[in-house]
């Protein structure tokens, strides 16, 4: 990429300055295009930045709120790069990393990231029968496997036989996720305890998952400013900079089920995490917090062996005597996760991490100057490795 006279890349030349959240819950009323407006315009005011000083957007292919109609809205001014990254929950973190790239090879200087929502009262996306058998699906849906749920439930399912894990693993995840959730007014379930007899007593919904092995299904919008590290020191906020950011799409790829690599459980997050240590001066050992893509519990583990948390098999045992709890091993999904403070394609997970480095969290881990966060595992990903010093 062409950029200024030394460019070096992006390794914390940009920081997140600014964060915004609409409410979260099951149904809003406001439209999707509304909520966006809000997220965007709150988090400016967080940074103390002007809408007119906006020349840098980038956004996820499934965003219904499109950059011409955000733009006229909110007041931006000139935009000189905008984005859009595909594979839903794959893209969030990659939204981010577009703009660090744009502001740090001199094509913008104040980024907006953003992701509206409206799954809780909205449809499926699964649900449109005229979209249903692309070529990869034409190898799934037949035998059953239509929704999200069922493919990774066969891949759990492979984890569990080949490595030992169990529905107490799973278990780990979805308590750790609940009981930071109870500790966030703004989480969807705050005032809804997780009990392991609530867990295993609990419908399936596509066997080895049950209802709490799924995320939830919520209205709501969340954005991000990013600006370049120098500017960053100006603004109202402490800045969490963006010291490393990768996406993943790895050989022979087949979404979900990732059924034609020779081992499908070494999925986009193995290849996302081998770039993004790569232009890190950290290593896995040095990440104090980590808020990883739940949108179902298996992730969890799947991404903990991807980026290196421990080895291939191990990520069930990974999750045993509250390691991922605070004051565990590694504390995870802070403000909740998709699984129990609102599932917004991930998005909550980048806020979440700049609220740990900032110190405003609702669990806040005491000390923390670094956190990963991580897009979705099962599709082509993305990932960030923030920090608080540059």
């Amino acid at each position: 990429m062409a950029g200024p006279k030394g460019f070096k890349g992006i390794k914390d030349a940009t920081a997140i300055v600014g964060i915004g959240q609409t409410r979260f819950a099951k149904r809003l009323d406001e439209d999707e295009k509304t909520l966006a407006c809000r997220a965007v315009l709150a988090a400016l005011d967080d940074a103390g930045i002007a809408p007119g000083e906006v020349d840098a957007l980038s956004s996820f292919t499934m965003e219904e709120t499109d950059e011409v109609e955000l733009a006229k809205a909110v007041g931006f001014g000139d935009l000189t790069f905008f984005s859009k990254v595909g594979y839903g929950g794959g893209g969030s973190c990659a939204t981010v990393a577009h703009l660090a790239g744009a502001i740090a090879s001199g094509q913008a200087t104040v980024g907006v990231a953003w992701r509206s929502r409206k799954r809780g009262s909205g449809p499926r996306p699964w649900t449109n029968t005229t979209v249903q058998l692309p070529t990869p699906a034409q190898w799934t849906r037949p035998y059953g496997l239509l929704r999200p749920a069922d493919e990774i439930a066969m891949l759990t399912r492979r984890y569990m036989h080949e490595y030992g894990a169990t529905r107490d693993h799973l278990f780990n995840v979805a308590l750790a996720c609940r009981n930071r959730a109870n500790q966030n007014p703004a989480a969807v379930m705050y005032d809804r305890p997780l009990t392991r007899e609530m867990y295993m007593n609990a419908r399936w919904i596509s066997e080895p998952l049950c209802l709490f092995d799924n995320c939830l299904e919520t209205d709501g919008a969340l954005a991000c400013v990013i600006v370049s590290s120098e500017r960053a020191r100006d603004c109202r906020r402490t800045p969490v900079y963006v010291h490393s950011a990768a996406q993943g799409l790895p050989a022979q790829h087949h979404g979900m089920v990732n059924y034609w690599n020779d081992d499908p459980l070494t999925g986009p997050a193995w290849t996302a995490a081998r770039h993004l240590w790569k232009h890190a001066d950290l290593t896995p050992e040095d990440v104090d917090v980590a808020q990883i893509y739940d949108a179902f519990t298996a992730l969890v583990p799947l991404s903990l062996e991807g980026y290196g948390f421990c080895g291939r098999g191990e990520g069930g045992a990974f999750t045993e005597q509250g390691a991922l709890e605070t004051g565990g091993r590694l504390p995870i999904n802070t403000g909740g996760g998709g699984l129990s403070e609102a599932y917004v394609h991930g998005f909550n997970l980048i806020t979440e991490g700049v609220k740990q480095l900032r110190g405003t969290s609702t669990a806040q881990v005491p000390g923390a100057a670094s956190c990963l966060v991580t897009a979705g595992e099962g599709v082509p990903t993305s990932a960030l490795l923030l920090t608080n010093r540059s």
